[in-house]
Parts: C-alpha cells; structure tokens; sequence
C-alpha cells in the first residue's frame, strides 16, 4: 500500500538504543555477572566462551544470552518538525561521549548540528555515513541508525517500524501537538510501538507544559501523566524535580553535563505532591498491581511505581511524558535513564514472520539466539568496499564465512565480513545474536530481504508486493549524466520494491512507475539532489488494461510467397475471457486433434499470441483475463516454420479481437480519508465529482473516515485539494484495489486520443 499523501513531511529519526554493541574494554573483575557479561559482550571471544556460557546457564537456569538481551533497546526519536529532535539528539551524542563538542542547527559557527550533513536524507535527518553509529550510557550501547521517515513509502516505514522497539515523541512547548505530531504518533500505534513524550523548550516565551499535557490527552487520545515537574519556566528554567524518586534535578556545568540532585524546593512541595498523586492514579488505572496499592491507601516506593509505569508502558497503556529544554541542556539525561527504565528490551515485544511455506501464516519468533536464524536487512548503503547491508537479526546466531539463504530470491550467499559500524569506522567481528544490529559486505540484496539458515522458510515483510499504479517518463537534461541516471535508477529499485524502472518501445524514453504522485515526484527530486542529474518529467500516466467481454472466433491463413521457402501457417479457434477470480492473467489451450499442425510449432502460436495481448487495439495497452483456445489449424510441409506460425497468430488475434468487444480498465483506488467532521460535506461532494463510490463512513473522535473506491485516473492534485477544502486538517491513505472497466464516454474519450496520438 503506498501513503499518498499528508499534510506536510514528517522527519523521523530513528535511533537504536543497544547494548549489545559489543565495546572492546574489559569487563570488571568485581561485577557480579563478570563471567556471564564476559562471554555476552566480547564478541571476540564469543566461540571459547560457548562451554563457559554453558555451565553459567546450567547454574542459573538461565539462558547465557538473557542478561544482554536485556539490555538492549532499539527505539527512534520522532517529532513535528521544529519541536527540537535534531537539537536533542546532538545533546544525546555529547553526553553519551560520541561527539566531544556541542554545534547547533542554526550555528554561527558554520559547523551545523552532526544530523544536519545533507539536504534530503535528507528529509530522514541524519548523515549517510555514519549510518549507524553508537554510544555508551550507563553500560547501555545507543545505536543511532538511520531509517526512512516517510509515511508515503508504506513498504519502507513498515520495515523501519519493525526494527524499532520503542521511541521517543518530541512535542514543542509553545506549539504543542501539531499536526505532524498526530500522524506521527498514528503511525506509532499502527506499527504498535511504546513510546515516551518530551516536552521540550521549556525555555522559549510561552512555555506550558501542562497545556502539552493536556493536548496529548484529547488530540493523541494518549492515557498520559508527567513524570517531572519543571522548576521555573522560560527565562527562570533552572531544572526538574523527578516525581517518581521526589528528587531535584539541576543541571551545571558549561553545557548541563554535571547533574546535581537535591530536595525538593519547599515553594514547590504541594505541586509535586499533587502531580505525583496524579501519576500515580494514572498508572494504577492501567496496571492493577500498583491499583491494590492505591486503594488500599499503602505507601507507594519509587521501585514499586518505577516498575508499574514499565509494564504500562509496555502494555502502550500508558505513555510517561518527561520535560527540558534540549537548547538549555537541560533534562536531557532523565530522559535518557527514562528509556533504559521504561522502554521495552527485545524479548519483550513480539516480532512476528510470515511463514511462506504455509501461505504466509504468521509466526511469532522467540527473539532467543537459540532458534534459527531470521535476520532483515533494512537499509542499504553505497560503501566504497561495495554494497554495505545493515541487519537486524530478530533470532538465532550470524557467523562470518557461514553460509546464509536470502528467503526472497532463494539464493545461497556465504557471510564474506561481518561488521559493527563505530560511526565511520568498523570493526570486524567473528559473530553477532539476536536482537543486534550489524552490517555485513558484499552481499547482494535488496532492502526488505529476509536472510535465514535455510532451515525455516520465513520473509520478516510480505512478499506480495502491490503492483504499481503509475508512471512517469523522464530522461536525463544533459546526455553526459546518463551513468550517473541509470547508476540512481538501480539503486532506487534495489531499496524499494515498489519502484519499477523500464523503456517505452515506441519513444525509447525511460518510464518510472510507483504507487502515486508523491512517490515518483520524491525519487526524481532524489535524482536531483544525490546523483546532481536534473530530469525533465512527463506528464503522470495511468497503466490501463484492456481485457475481452464476450467469446470470438478466429481463423487465420497466413500465406506468403516469395524466392525460395515461403511461409504458410493456419490457426483455427476462439479467445474468451477468463472466468472471474482467476489466478493467471493469460492461458493458452491447446484443443488440437491428430496432427494439422505438428507440435513443434505449438509453442510459437502461444508466443505469438502473448506477443499480440501486450498490446490491444483500443489504446494499446496489454489485454488481461484472456483465454485463448487453439481448435485446429494447417501446415505445409515445405513453407511451414515457428516464424510462419507466430505471425500467423498475431494476426489471428487482431482480426477477432474487435468481435470480442472488448473494454478498457482502470485502476481503482481504496481511498481513506481523516477529516474533521465540519469538513465532511465538501470532502464528500468531491469524491462524487471525482466518479468515486463512498464504501463507509464512521466516527474517530472529531474526525470523520471516509472509505471510498476512485478511479486513480481522477486522483491527480488530489493532497493539495484536500489540503485547501480541510484548512490542512485532512489526510488521506490510498491503496490499490483493482482494474475495473472504465464507462462508455470514458473509453470513446480514451479510445480518440490514443487515435490522434497515431495519427500525429
């Protein structure tokens, strides 16, 4: 399904929080799980450690992976744009020790913050090259890895999505929910991912926080409470007082990197009091344990909240909101502990796989390193050692120089180097297990591929991918861009199934197709800023098909004479259209008796007869739903040949095709729109007039979903239509249902055209 369309772009960035990421220092001697943490986090000596791990798991009943696993998070930051994601995921990188200076977006330094190096990716935000690189926090490992932030690459955000665990949802202060924030956060709950809220800017004018609260409450529908109180507001922000451990936080030091706890500031203690109250009823609605408290009015300690706004948060029934100001450095590491304590770690959300050997039934995986192997590949980058695969494996174990099977084009590919990314560098690793996150090389692939041990046939995303819905034709400006075109052209079809390349045999010109306006318009914009090669686009066009309505005969002699052989071919029978619901789009049958036509030549009938429904006579088009049944025919034993027999049959279909009245067919859009309710009237007059059937029509809130069938052919411009009628209010998804046939003034409309077009 491709997503058409939405007010304006959000950016997402994901970022994967891990701990997994296997640091080459020493484990101390002194921690209590030195032996065990030895064997999980050293992935140099992962193999002698097997016999170690063995015992340890023995011992504790506990398998050797469970305490890494454990500490693993693979989470994103997403935000309207200008709520502040960029600004505090530099401050993520300073504090973590992955960048040892502070530059800001708008600098007047000229340095600009370490996710802005490029234009587009520029709308994902983060640079390409340092893809995935990874920090420390409190023994954690953060991964920060690039994943697209579009809503209308329905197949790329699906796999993006999966990869995550959790995330964080950055709301601004003074603007509040946007409307970027709600399609954000309803793509979250689509793809069910827990999520904490950051209310930042807590020192721009206008700051209130609780009016944010509120907000996320009635716009995002999200059961929520804060988890901190802000100390003073803009000018006077000076820190945060954490209700969970009663504590306040300041933040010194020249950027907010000394955080110094003290009491609560005695001015303040009948708001904290109150709001930590209110946090508490909050959880104790959601999660039943820490009700039995409540209500049995028993002191409630910070471990026992602590671990009751976890499995709420788990559960995404209940989202805990922290606050700061990024700009200020303030509030940045609660919010960092804030993800270790409440986001889920690997094994505790479910990954599920599509088993293609039983007609893609789900499968839960265990996330364990025991099972078998199932590993994704999400993202693709040109290194300059080749194609660079970035994996998350969601079950078993990857070796170096094992062999691996990529479950979607079934070949057999072995593990040429396995690498962890350390930002620019990498560093060779033996193994990686699941629930890590890891590059390998020279593996050839596309984005979306699953890759297993051969002993279990499972894709991580489904492989029927929707067929594209429209095209484009553009070429090159200058003629000596032409490498670098095609050089974009592949790698774009490598990284989405989607997107399909190929030439029209009439003006030799390169057609694009995809799933919609805004997705064609996005890669040629793509063209343009990564490959440096502008593009001169043509006008959007619909795949129409034609197919046959009623049964004809034909009977074709095709008899030529000249110098030497000749060429002499009979066919005799009738096309018929395909009964509905079939699974092909062409069949061929032969009902011939004896031998009017030896066998030899049968195939070349049936290639001359496909060759001929790749394009009817009403607009040229392919035919679809087309049976064609050969009855008898005639040979000559002399002038007879393949050649004789394939015209033979191209003209035999054009002579009966007009008898079978056939019809030209349209793509018909499943098109679903969010409105708020005032707007319902215009959007639906508009659908009318587009010659769209509305399906249903149901309340969410204050906003109205509208289903309806449209021909995609009357779909164009539709996003800023929309846009005006709802003030920017409304979005909409569209989704390819089926070819339908088009109405008679439609086809003769279509029919002229095609005409004219031939006769020029």
């Amino acid at each position: 399904m491709a997503r058409i369309s939405r007010s304006s772009a959000p950016r997402l960035l994901y970022t994967f929080f891990s701990s997994t990421t296997l640091s080459a220092s020493p484990v101390p001697s002194s921690s209590p799980a030195s032996s065990l943490l030895a064997g999980a986090f050293h992935l140099r000596h992962f193999s002698s450690g097997n016999a170690a791990r063995a015992k340890a798991a023995t011992a504790d009943k506990e398998p050797w992976w469970k305490e890494s696993m454990e500490r693993l998070r693979n989470i994103g930051i997403s935000a309207h744009i200008d709520s502040g994601k960029t600004t505090l995921t530099e401050r993520v990188l300073f504090y973590t020790g992955r960048i040892h200076e502070i530059h800001e977006v708008r600098g007047r330094d000229g340095v600009g913050a370490k996710m802005d190096s490029m234009d587009l990716e520029r709308e994902k935000g983060i640079t390409i090259q340092s893809a995935a690189t990874y920090c420390s926090w409190n023994d954690y490992k953060i991964n920060i890895i690039d994943t697209p932030g579009h809503v209308d690459f329905t197949i790329e955000v699906e796999r993006a999505l999966r990869v995550l665990d959790g995330a964080i949802l950055v709301l601004c202060s003074v603007g509040g929910v946007q409307s970027q924030s709600i399609t954000v956060d309803r793509q979250m709950r689509r793809y069910e991912v827990p999520r904490l809220a950051f209310i930042n800017k807590l020192d721009r004018m206008g700051a209130d926080p609780w009016k944010v609260l509120y907000q996320a409450r009635s716009k995002l529908r999200h059961h929520s409470a804060a988890m901190q109180v802000p100390i003073g507001l803009e000018d006077d922000f000076e820190g945060l007082v954490d209700l969970v451990q009663s504590k306040a936080y300041y933040f010194r030091g020249s950027n907010g990197e000394k955080v110094v706890t003290e009491e609560v500031p005695g001015d303040m203690g009948a708001l904290v009091a109150e709001k930590r109250r209110e946090l508490i009823e909050a959880v104790s609605e959601v999660d039943d344990q820490l009700a039995e408290a409540f209500l049995g009015d028993e002191p409630i300690s910070p471990a026992d909240l602590q671990e009751a706004i976890r499995r709420a948060t788990i559960a995404r029934k209940f989202v805990p909101v922290f606050m700061g100001s990024a700009f200020k450095n303030k509030g940045v590491q609660p919010l960092l502990d804030g993800v270790l304590d409440y986001l889920p770690c690997p094994i505790e959300v479910s990954s599920y796989a599509l088993d293609q050997t039983k007609n893609e039934e789900k499968v839960e995986l265990t996330g364990s390193p025991d099972g078998p192997l199932v590993a994704l590949a999400f993202k693709l980058e040109e290194g300059r050692f080749g194609q660079l695969t970035y994996l998350r494996i969601y079950e078993g174990v990857i070796r170096k120089g094992e062999f691996i099977i990529n479950v979607n084009t079934g070949k057999k590919i072995k593990v040429p180097r396995l690498v962890r990314m350390h930002s620019d560098e990498m560093e060779d690793i033996q193994e990686a297990h699941a629930g890590q996150i890891v590059a390998v090389f020279g593996v050839d692939c596309a984005s979306g591929d699953t890759f297993t041990d051969g002993s279990v046939k499972y894709t991580m995303t489904s492989m029927n991918v929707p067929e594209p819905v429209m095209s484009l034709a553009v070429q090159p400006v200058s003629k000596d861009s032409g490498g670098q075109f095609s050089k974009a052209l592949n790698r774009f079809q490598k990284e989405d199934p989607t997107f399909r390349v190929g030439l029209d045999p009439e003006s030799g010109q390169t057609i694009i197709s995809g799933m919609g306006e805004l997705h064609l318009d996005i890669y040629v914009e793509r063209i343009r800023r990564e490959y440096k090669v502008d593009a001169t686009v043509g006008k959007p066009r619909v795949n129409f098909r034609e197919t046959v309505t009623q049964r004809a005969d034909f009977d074709y002699l095709h008899k030529k004479q000249t110098g030497g052989q000749g060429q002499y071919g009979r066919v005799i029978g009738y096309i018929e259209p395909l009964p509905a619901g079939s699974q092909t789009k062409f069949e061929f049958e032969n009902h011939l008796v004896g031998q009017a036509i030896p066998s030899n030549f049968i195939p070349a009938i049936e290639k001359g007869f496909k060759e001929a429904a790749n394009s009817g006579a009403l607009i040229g088009h392919p035919v679809e739903n087309l049976r064609v049944v050969l009855t008898d025919g005639a040979a000559h034993a002399v002038d007879s040949s393949e050649l004789a027999f394939k015209l033979a049959s191209i003209y035999a279909f054009r002579q009966c095709y007009a008898a079978s009245r056939p019809v030209i067919l349209e793509p018909v859009m499943l098109v679903e729109m969010k409105v708020p309710t005032e707007f319902q009237g215009a959007v639906a007059g508009d659908i009318n007039k587009r010659k769209g059937v509305i399906v249903g029509n149901d309340q969410e809130g204050d906003d109205s979903i509208i289903t309806a069938h449209v021909p995609l052919n009357n779909m164009f411009g539709y996003s800023t239509a929309l846009r005006s009628m709802t003030q920017g209010k409304g979005e909409f998804t569209m989704e390819y249902k089926e070819h339908s046939p088009v109405s008679h003034d439609v086809q003769t409309q279509l029919i002229n055209t095609y005409k004219g077009k031939a006769a020029e």
